[in-house]
C-alpha cells in the first residue's frame, strides 16, 4: 500500500506521512472464498465495539438538478462539493489525503492507515475491513497522536469539518462518500461512520451499473478530507461532557428547578447590571430582624454573592421559598415583565433610607409624557409618568426604530372624535405619547406574543424582528427633552424565548463589561457566544437556507415549522456615557463582609459533611448517655433519644474511628468530663421487651475494638448506644465498682440501680443518681442510702462502700418501680429486689411522703401530690404552641406550654391564662392549618372534649384534615365566651380607595339583631367618623357577584356564618339617587363564568355615552392609565349561558341595560389566581 498525500497547509508532503506496507495477515482474517454472486464469507472474525451511528450525508441530499459528474481524483472539485465552506466559520487549516490499499483481504480486524497532517497534528483513517459489528465496511477519522513521546497538550481539541471517499482506482468515476463534522479531543479521539459501505456490496461484480466492482483485485483508495474550523467560542460543536463553566468562562450558571429557566435568565441579567448588584448588597441584612423583614432581598444577595464566588451552577430555591412560592408555583411559567417590576419595587422599597436609595430609580426609571395637544388653539392637557420599562410591538414592524415610531404615533382627534378642551369646547387635536427621558439602563420588552382573535388564543409572533448593537433614542425625545448628554445605547442582553406559547425555554446573551463578549447563559451552563447568535440568529423570521425540507423540527412542540422559534423577547441597553459606571468592577468591600463571611462558614461545614460523607465507612456513631443527662432529664426512662431540641438531658452522639478501642474512646470521655481515664467505664445498653432502653453489662475488654463491640452487642436496629459511668469512690487511687469489688455470689450479686426523684412541691421528676444494692436486700434497704445520697440524713446505717448491712431506716419515702412508660408500680418495702425483679439498670422513683395540709394545697394549686399521676401527666404531657391571632409586636404573646391531653377547655384556658395573667373565660381558640400555617376553625367550648380530642379529631370528614396537633390560635375577647355564645360572628370586608384597597374585620352582633348593629360594629371596628358612618353600604356576595344590599333592618339571624359581606362608603353622587338606577357589576376573565375580585354597584345615568360612563368607572374602582385601558366591558344578563355583549365608546349604558337583571361585567386577566399568604411573597401572572 502507497500513501498518497496532498496537504493543503503548505502544499508539500511529509515525508512522515509514508509507511511500509502492511503484511500478510490473511491467517488471522480466516479463511476467504469469492462465490459467483460476488458474495464473501468470513469466519474466525473477532467482534469490536461498534462505535456509535454518526449522521451520514450523502449524494441523495443534492438538489435535483443533474450536476456535472466529478472523478474522484480531481481533489480540488470533490472538496467543494463535499466540503461546503460555512460562510459563519473562519477556517484555520485544510488537508486532503489518500490512501491507497493494494491487499484489502488481507488488511488487520482493525488497521490504521498512514499520518498525515493538518492543522499540526497528526491525522489518520481508522478501518475496520469486514465491519465493526455490522455488516458494512466502518471507517472512521481518528487523531494520531500515540500514547508515547507524541501525546496531545492539556485541553486539546480540534473542530473539524471532514469527509471520507472510497474509490476504484481504476474508475475514478465510482466512489462513495460520507461527510461529518466532530470535535475532536482526548477522549473523542476518533469519529466516522460504522455503515459506510455494505461489505457484499464492494465485492460484487459491478457498483451502480458503473460495469466493475468497487473493490477491484482487493485493491481501493480511501481519500479524506479535512477542514479545521477556527472555535472563537469554545464551545463549537461541544458535547457539553464534564463541561465546566467556571472554567472556561470564570461564570457559573443557575440550576433549574422545573420551569425556571425565564426567572434564571432574569436573575443573570440583574446580576451583570453591577451597579444593581451593589446597590442590591446595601441593603441592611446584618441583623437578623432585617433578615426577617427583608427577606427576599436577603435571599438575592446570598444569590449574588454565591453567583460571585462559587464554583459550580447556584441554586435558585432559597430565593423561589423568599417569594412564598410552593412546588405548584416552579413548574408555571410567570410573567417576566411582571416579575421584574414587582423585583425591582420590592427591593427599591428595602433600600428606603439606605444609602442604596433611589439607586434604581436613577438606574431604570425614565420618563414620557401622555398629551392631548389642540391644533387649533393653545391648550393641551397633559401628564408626566414614570416608566421602568416599554412594551413594544413586534406584529407589524420590522425593527427597533419602527416600534418606536409606532410606540410615539401621533392620533389625530377630529370630526366625531373631537376633544372638549376646558375653555374652547370641542377642538380637533393631537393626542400621543413622547418620551421625556430615557434611563441609564433600558429595559425594552417585545412583545412576542398577542391575542389571536382567529385562533382565539395566544400566540407567539415569530416575525422578523431587528434590533441594533448600538442604538440611538434621542429621535423619540420631546423637542423640550434635555439631550446635553447623548441617548446613543449600548446593547448589554439579550433574554430569548425559544419555543410556541405552550411549550418552551428561555436563556439569554449578555455581554458582562463594556468591551468584552457577548456570553450565553443557559440555566447551569454558562458558553462564549459570538454576536451573530446574541443579535441576528434571534430576530426571528424564516430560515435562511431549507433544501427542499419542509422546515426545522421545534425542539419543545416537535412540530415543523419554517420560521426560527428562537426569538428575542426582552432587550436590556446600556447609555454609553454610564457603562462604565453601571458596568463597574464590584470591590470586596462592596460586599458585605457579614454576607461573605457566613456563605463562606455554610461552604466549609457543607465542605466537612461531604467529607464525613464520604469516610462514612471508616467511623461509627455511638450514643453515650451520662450521669449528667440522666440528672437533666425529666420524663421516662434514663433520657430521650430523639428529642425535638437539644437540651443537657440530650446524650451526644459521638463519631468513633472503628477500629479505636474501647479504652482509647473511654479516656476520650473522660476527658471531655474532666476525670482521669481509671474513674469511668462503659456499659452497653440494650433494648428491652417493654420498650425502654437501659445498661445491660459493663464492658470490661478495654482493648477490644469499637467495630468488634459494635458486631457483639449492637441492637437490632443497628443502634450502639452507652452508658458513661463515674465511680463515686476512690480507694488509695483506684476506683471501686462494687459490682466487681464484692464476691461474686450470683444469688447476691450488687446491681445497678438508677433513681429518680419526684418533687412535688416543685411538680418535676429528674433524675437523682445511682446506687448499688444486693438482689437479696429488702426494697426498704434502699431508703436511708436515698436520704444519704440526697443529703437528707446521715443514717449510720449505711455503709461507706455504697451498701447495706441489712438494717433499714424507718421508711420516709415512697417508693414505685417505672416499669415502663404506662406502668409505674409501688413497691413493697418487705419484699427483696430479688422477689420484685429487680435487676441491672432497672429505674426507683421516690417522693417525699406528703401530709394532709402539704397534699391539699398542692391540690388546690393544679400540682400532682403522686408520682404516679405526675407520670400519667408526663405520658400525656403534649407541648402547645401559642400564637395571638391578631398579631402583635411583642414576642411574649408568642409561646409555648406544656399541657396534658387529658385537660378540659377550661383547664388549658387556665394554664393560659395564668401565663398572660388574662381572665381565662376572656380566651377563644382556633385550630391551625398546617399547609398555610393559617387559622382553621375556632375551637367550640365542649364539656365532654378534651385537648386530644380539640387537636387530633377523628377523620370523619374532610374538614378535619391539615391540622396541626401542636398549635392553637389566641384571641383575647372583651367579653366572656358565655355572653359570647348570645353573640353571631360576622367577618366583613371594608373596602376603600375605589375598590382597590381591602380590610377584613370580624364584628360580633346579637344573635336576634340586625345590619343596623352590624352597621355599629363595624363602624367601632373600622374607627369609622359618623359622617362616613351615615354613607355605608353593606352588600352581601356570592361567587364574586351581588347577591343583595343588605337594609338596615335585614335580620343577621338569617346571615350565614361564612357569608360574603362587604362594606363601602357610597361615592357622593350615589348617595341620594334611586335604588332602581344602579347596575350590578362584577370581574371575570374571558368569560363570564369565571368571576374574580370584589363586585360592586354602580349608578347608571340615563343618555350618557359611554366613553364618559369609562370616566367614572375608573374613579369608582380606583384604577386608571393603561392598567384601566385592558378592562373591556360588556352587559351580562342573568341567564347562566349568555354571551357577554361589549359595549364601545358610542354605546349608552342605559339603554343597553335589557332587563333590571342585566349586571355589568368587566373582562380582564384575574391578578389575584395563586396568592399564598406569605408577607415577603412575590405572585406573578
Amino acid at each position: 500500500m502507497d500513501p498518497v498525500s496532498t496537504n493543503l497547509d503548505n502544499g508539500a508532503m511529509d515525508s512522515e506521512d509514508r509507511s511500509e506496507a502492511v503484511a500478510d495477515l490473511g491467517t488471522h482474517l480466516g479463511k476467504l472464498q469469492m462465490g459467483g454472486g460476488g458474495d464473501m464469507l468470513i469466519d474466525d472474525y473477532d467482534v469490536v465495539d461498534e462505535k456509535p451511528d454518526v449522521a451520514i450525508i450523502t449524494p441523495d441530499d443534492s438538489p435535483e438538478e443533474q450536476e456535472p459528474e466529478i472523478r474522484a481524483d480531481d481533489y480540488d472539485a470533490m472538496r467543494l462539493r463535499m466540503l461546503p465552506k460555512d460562510a459563519d466559520l473562519q477556517t484555520d487549516s485544510e488537508a486532503v489525503h489518500t490512501w491507497v490499499i493494494d491487499d484489502w483481504r488481507h488488511l488487520e480486524k482493525k488497521t490504521r492507515g498512514p499520518k498525515f497532517e493538518c492543522g499540526g497534528h497528526p491525522w489518520r483513517v481508522l478501518l475496520f475491513p469486514f465491519g465493526n459489528n455490522v455488516d458494512f465496511a466502518s471507517f472512521y477519522l481518528e487523531q494520531g497522536y500515540e500514547d508515547g513521546d507524541q501525546k496531545p497538550s492539556e485541553g486539546w481539541y480540534a473542530c473539524v469539518q471532514f469527509s471520507l471517499v472510497l474509490w476504484n482506482k481504476h474508475d475514478p468515476s465510482i466512489y462513495v462518500m460520507h461527510t461529518a463534522n466532530h470535535r475532536f479531543n482526548a477522549e473523542e479521539s476518533d469519529w466516522g461512520f460504522t455503515r459506510f459501505a455494505e461489505v457484499r456490496r464492494l465485492f460484487a461484480p459491478q457498483w451502480d451499473d458503473k460495469g466493475r466492482p468497487m473493490i477491484e483485485n482487493d485493491a481501493v483508495n480511501v481519500t479524506a478530507y479535512l477542514r479545521i474550523y477556527k472555535d472563537p467560542t469554545g464551545v463549537l460543536w461541544h458535547n457539553f461532557i464534564n463541561y465546566n463553566s467556571k472554567k472556561e468562562t470564570g461564570m457559573v450558571g443557575l440550576k433549574n428547578q422545573g420551569a425556571t429557566c425565564y426567572l434564571n435568565s432574569l436573575l443573570q441579567s440583574l446580576y451583570f447590571t453591577n451597579a444593581f448588584r451593589k446597590a442590591v448588597y446595601q441593603i441592611p441584612t446584618e441583623a437578623e430582624s432585617d433578615r426577617k423583614t427583608a427577606n427576599s432581598a436577603w435571599a438575592l444577595q446570598r444569590l449574588f454573592y454565591m453567583l460571585q464566588s462559587y464554583e459550580e451552577a447556584v441554586s435558585t430555591q432559597e430565593l423561589t421559598a423568599s417569594f412564598g412560592w410552593e412546588t405548584k408555583h416552579i413548574f408555571e411559567q410567570q410573567d417576566v415583565q411582571e416579575l421584574s417590576r414587582i423585583l425591582m419595587e420590592r427591593m427599591e422599597e428595602r433600600m428606603k433610607g439606605t444609602d442604596a436609595e433611589n439607586a434604581l430609580a436613577n438606574m431604570f426609571v425614565g420618563k414620557m409624557k401622555t398629551y392631548i395637544s389642540c391644533i387649533n388653539v393653545d391648550y393641551e392637557s397633559s401628564r408626566i409618568e414614570d416608566f421602568w420599562d416599554i412594551q413594544l410591538n413586534v406584529s407589524g414592524n420590522k425593527n427597533l426604530d419602527e416600534s418606536f415610531k409606532d410606540y410615539i404615533q401621533v392620533e389625530t382627534m377630529e370630526g366625531e372624535n373631537k376633544y372638549f378642551a376646558e375653555g374652547y369646547g370641542l377642538q380637533d387635536a393631537k393626542k400621543g405619547v413622547i418620551f421625556e427621558s430615557f434611563p441609564q439602563v433600558l429595559h425594552l420588552q417585545l412583545k412576542r406574543f398577542e391575542y389571536d382573535i382567529n385562533r382565539d388564543a395566544m400566540m407567539k409572533v415569530n416575525d422578523r424582528y431587528e434590533f441594533p448593537e448600538i442604538f440611538d433614542a434621542s429621535p423619540y425625545l420631546s423637542d423640550s427633552a434635555n439631550k446635553y448628554e447623548s441617548y446613543v445605547y449600548q446593547l448589554h442582553g439579550v433574554l430569548v424565548h425559544s419555543g410556541d406559547f405552550n411549550a418552551g425555554h428561555y436563556y439569554a446573551f449578555l455581554k458582562p463589561s463594556a468591551d468584552g463578549h457577548f456570553y450565553k447563559f443557559d440555566d447551569d451552563r454558562v458558553t462564549r457566544a459570538t454576536l451573530k447568535e446574541a443579535l441576528e440568529e434571534n430576530f426571528g423570521g424564516d430560515y435562511a437556507k431549507l433544501n427542499r425540507n419542509v422546515g426545522v423540527r421545534n425542539p419543545y412542540t416537535r412540530t415543523l415549522s419554517t420560521k426560527r422559534s428562537m426569538s428575542a423577547y426582552m432587550l436590556v441597553y446600556i447609555r454609553e456615557s454610564h457603562v462604565q459606571t453601571i458596568l463597574h468592577d464590584l470591590s470586596a468591600e462592596d460586599t458585605p463582609s457579614h454576607l461573605a463571611k457566613q456563605l463562606n462558614e455554610e461552604r466549609e461545614a457543607a465542605e466537612l459533611r461531604r467529607k464525613e460523607r464520604e469516610e462514612q465507612h471508616l467511623y461509627l456513631s455511638i450514643g453515650v448517655v451520662t450521669e449528667g443527662n440522666f440528672k437533666a432529664h425529666q420524663g421516662f426512662d434514663l433520657t430521650d433519644w430523639d428529642p425535638d431540641e437539644a437540651t443537657d438531658s440530650t446524650p451526644k452522639l459521638h463519631r468513633v474511628l472503628r477500629t479505636s478501642t474501647l479504652a482509647e474512646f473511654a479516656k476520650t470521655l473522660a476527658e471531655r468530663q474532666r476525670l482521669p481515664p481509671e474513674q469511668v467505664r462503659l456499659w452497653v445498653m440494650v433494648n428491652r421487651q417493654n420498650k425502654t432502653i437501659r445498661p445491660d453489662q459493663p464492658l470490661l475488654e478495654p482493648d477490644m475494638t469499637i467495630d468488634e463491640a459494635y458486631s457483639k452487642y449492637a441492637g437490632r436496629d443497628k443502634s450502639f448506644r452507652l452508658f458513661l459511668e463515674t465511680a463515686s469512690q476512690i480507694e488509695e487511687g483506684k476506683p471501686v465498682w462494687p459490682d466487681i469489688q464484692t464476691p461474686n455470689t450470683t444469688n447476691n450479686q450488687p446491681m445497678l440501680i438508677f433513681l429518680k426523684y419526684f418533687d412535688a412541691e416543685a411538680q418535676n421528676l429528674k433524675g437523682a443518681g445511682h446506687i448499688y444494692v444486693k438482689k437479696q436486700c429488702k426494697v426498704a434497704e434502699m431508703v436511708p442510702m436515698i436520704l444519704q445520697l440526697m443529703d437528707w440524713s446521715h443514717s449510720p446505717s449505711a455503709l461507706s462502700n455504697g451498701l447495706t448491712n441489712g438494717t433499714p431506716s424507718p421508711p420516709t419515702l415512697a417508693l414505685y418501680e417505672e416499669i415502663k412508660h404506662s406502668m409505674i408500680e409501688p413497691m413493697k418495702p418487705k419484699s427483696t429486689l430479688h422477689q420484685a425483679e429487680i435487676q441491672d439498670g432497672d429505674i426507683v422513683c421516690f417522693q417525699q411522703v406528703l401530709s394532709e395540709k402539704e397534699a391539699l394545697s398542692i391540690a388546690q394549686a393544679g400540682g400532682y401530690t403522686d408520682a404516679r399521676e405526675f407520670y400519667d401527666y408526663l405520658l400525656n404531657r403534649k407541648t402547645v404552641s401559642f400564637s395571638p391571632k391578631f398579631p402583635t409586636e411583642s414576642e411574649r404573646d408568642i409561646f409555648k406550654i406544656d399541657l396534658s391531653r387529658k385537660m378540659s377547655y377550661e383547664q388549658f384556658s387556665a394554664k393560659v391564662g395564668e401565663y398572660l395573667k388574662v381572665d381565662p373565660t376572656h380566651f377563644r381558640f382556633s385550630t391551625v392549618n398546617s399547609t398555610t400555617g393559617k387559622i382553621k376553625n375556632p375551637v367550640k367550648r365542649n364539656a365532654n372534649q378534651n385537648l386530644y380530642q380539640i387537636l387530633s379529631p377523628q377523620f370523619g370528614t374532610y374538614s378535619n384534615n391539615n391540622q396541626r396537633d401542636d398549635a392553637l390560635y389566641y384571641e383575647i375577647l372583651d367579653m366572656s365566651l358565655s355572653e359570647m355564645d348570645t353573640k353571631k360572628s360576622l367577618k366583613i370586608s371594608w373596602v376603600t380607595e375605589g375598590m382597590s384597597k381591602e380590610e377584613s374585620f370580624e364584628v360580633l352582633v346579637p344573635k336576634s339583631g340586625t345590619v343596623r348593629e352590624l352597621h355599629q360594629g363595624l363602624q367601632q371596628k373600622a374607627k369609622l367618623d359618623d359622617e362616613t358612618a351615615q354613607n355605608v353600604r353593606i352588600y352581601e356576595v356570592r361567587a364574586n357577584k351581588v347577591y343583595k344590599e343588605l337594609l338596615p333592618d335585614h335580620p343577621v339571624a338569617i346571615l350565614s356564618e361564612f357569608a360574603g359581606l362587604y362594606a363601602e362608603q357610597m361615592p357622593e353622587e350615589e348617595q341620594d339617587a334611586d335604588r332602581r338606577d344602579f347596575v350590578d357589576c362584577f370581574h371575570f376573565e374571558k368569560e363570564p363564568s369565571k368571576p374574580h375580585g370584589i363586585p360592586f354597584k354602580f349608578l347608571v345615568k340615563s343618555g350618557e355615552r359611554f366613553k364618559d360612563t369609562r370616566s367614572r368607572l375608573s374613579k369608582r374602582i380606583g384604577i386608571k392609565g393603561k392598567q384601566f385601558d385592558k378592562i373591556k366591558f360588556a352587559i351580562i344578563q342573568r341567564s347562566i349561558y349568555s354571551k357577554p355583549t361589549y359595549l364601545n365608546d358610542e354605546d349608552t349604558l342605559s339603554e343597553a341595560i335589557g332587563s333590571p337583571g342585566d349586571q355589568l361585567g368587566l373582562d380582564h386577566v384575574n391578578r389575584s389566581k395563586g396568592l399564598g399568604g406569605k408577607g415577603d411573597s412575590i405572585f406573578i401572572r
